[in-house]
């Protein structure tokens, strides 16, 4: 009787040292993984100019940002060799706007209503002219995209021009005196050329080498920044100029 009395109590015992452990494990498990939660991140990706969106968002989604990003490889190939074609003629050959629209619709009026004619004495089929709609939707992000810039412009002239921060306004006068540099080696025509093939270039190529591109772009920002540090210490602090002392004692 004592025997099974010793044996019921130690069994009791094992099965209460083992409920222990088994306790001990799941909180140490438990803590561990609240550790890794509230471990920080150092792995999140730093995009150029602090850009926290995928670039197809950020550049207003929709077929706009299609365009840009080449998704649709005949529409952006098209406008391109459009765009193409039409500086070509303007700057190479000399062609004026009003001659060039005259003369492609008298080509173009010239060739249907001949074919026409011509199209019952051959058992040819009429060239059937397609609908033409322009969507509403890429003219609607077009206008908005429009209306942002404008907007957004506006709103940087009013702040630099307010004169509470120097910084901004030696970025706006180094930023107008690189654009009129370059206006003076490139015509109107040429440049708003540029600004176009660039729009359908330099973001497809950007989000191509997205990680390289970064990368750089990082390490330009952080020795521009170093480089204006010090010409802020060494020069604009030393200006006698009333909202620089303000804002270094504030």
């Amino acid at each position: 009787m004592s025997n099974s009395v010793e044996e019921i109590v130690t069994e009791s015992t094992v099965e209460n040292k083992q409920k222990v452990l088994n306790h001990n494990d799941s909180s140490s498990s438990s803590s561990s993984t609240d550790n890794d939660l509230k471990r920080p991140v150092h792995n999140k990706k730093i995009h150029l100019f602090d850009r926290h969106k995928p670039l197809h968002t950020a550049l207003f989604g929709g077929k706009f940002a299609d365009i840009l990003l080449w998704r649709n490889k005949q529409i952006s190939g098209g406008m391109l060799a459009g765009a193409t074609v039409i500086w070509f003629l303007f700057e190479c050959i000399g062609y004026h706007l009003l001659t060039l629209i005259c003369h492609s619709l008298i080509v173009s009026l010239a060739f249907l209503f001949f074919w026409s004619n011509l199209s019952f004495f051959v058992n040819k089929s009429f060239i059937e002219l397609p609908k033409i709609e322009f969507p509403e939707e890429l003219w609607m992000q077009l206008a908005l995209l429009l209306r942002d810039q404008f907007t957004c412009a506006f709103g940087i002239f009013r702040e630099v021009a307010s004169g509470n921060d120097l910084k901004k306004f030696l970025y706006a006068i180094f930023g107008l005196w690189i654009i009129s540099t370059v206006g003076r080696w490139f015509n109107f025509l040429t440049l708003v050329y540029l600004i176009f093939a660039m729009l359908l270039t330099v973001p497809f190529f950007y989000e191509k080498y997205e990680d390289k591109v970064d990368a750089y772009g990082e390490m330009a920002i952080k020795e521009l920044r170093k480089q204006y540090s010090q010409v802020d210490e060494k020069v604009l602090q030393k200006l006698p100029i009333p909202f620089l002392k303000d804002s270094k004692q504030d």
